[in-house]
């Protein structure tokens, strides 16, 4: 981890962490949270004033750009933020709590109640399924970091974290940390976020065999004879073998 990059202005200086995140929440200029008001908005001013801080002269409340984000109702600097932000994101191996709370200088509750409140923003919801007619789903999975309170294996990966991930040709990606990769941890995920008329790519792995029967069509690379991405059969050519069959 670049320490250089953790040293950037945004990321020591409250002002400036501020600054960035309204840019972003509020790329044209502040809202009102309480009335909705963009007009008659003034940044308040003052030795003894909180940094961020508004106030709204349509409704006469103040505010700042915490409110209706992560960050609403949290004594942390908005720069701890913003560190745990980064540090959360840039681990390949993933963060703990303990871990947050070392580096940060943050309690260890502190450090829990961010990276809580940091993953449950990153989590995707009210989304449409992926693929649809037509649309190519491929499915995989990774195993990265390690368990906490499991010991390091010599082999295998029963000490690491399970990540799938569902990529539409052409299209976004999501990912997803499952228990493991048996069927009942992976199916539920895939029948959520995948549409039925979409065609499915997999590897091999056995705990694909069953899902894959329930959409448009499902086929599989063979990793072990090198095989790592096809082109998907024609539709007809697979119902008209399903049909001779």
């Amino acid at each position: 981890m670049s320490k250089s990059i953790l040293e950037a202005k945004i990321l020591q200086d409250e002002a400036a962490a501020y600054a960035w995140v309204e840019a972003r929440i509020w790329p044209e200029g502040p809202v009102c949270p309480h009335c909705g008001g963009v007009e008659r908005i003034s940044k308040m001013g003052g030795k003894s004033t909180r940094i961020g801080a508004y106030k709204c002269y349509q409704c006469r409340q103040k505010f700042t750009v915490k409110i209706g984000t992560v960050f609403e109702d949290s004594h942390v600097p908005m720069r701890l933020w913003l560190q745990a932000m980064f540090l959360l994101c840039s681990s390949k191996k993933g963060i703990s709590s303990n871990q947050l709370h070392r580096t940060l200088g943050v309690t260890l509750k502190t450090a829990w109640f961010m990276s809580h409140r940091i993953r449950e923003a990153m989590r995707v919801v009210g989304v449409e399924p992926m693929g649809g007619e037509g649309g190519i789903i491929e499915a995989d999975e990774t195993f990265i970091g390690r368990l906490e309170g499991v010991p390091k294996q010599k082999s295998g990966s029963a000490h690491k974290n399970v990540a799938l991930t569902l990529l539409e040709r052409g299209g976004a990606a999501r990912s997803f940390h499952v228990e493991s990769t048996r069927r009942a941890d992976v199916e539920g995920v895939m029948r959520a976020n995948i549409s039925k008329e979409s065609r499915l790519m997999t590897d091999e792995g056995r705990h694909y065999r069953a899902i894959g029967r329930e959409f448009a069509s499902h086929e599989s690379v063979n990793h072990g004879a090198g095989e790592y991405v096809r082109t998907p059969t024609p539709l007809r050519a697979i119902t008209r073998s399903s049909s001779a069959a």
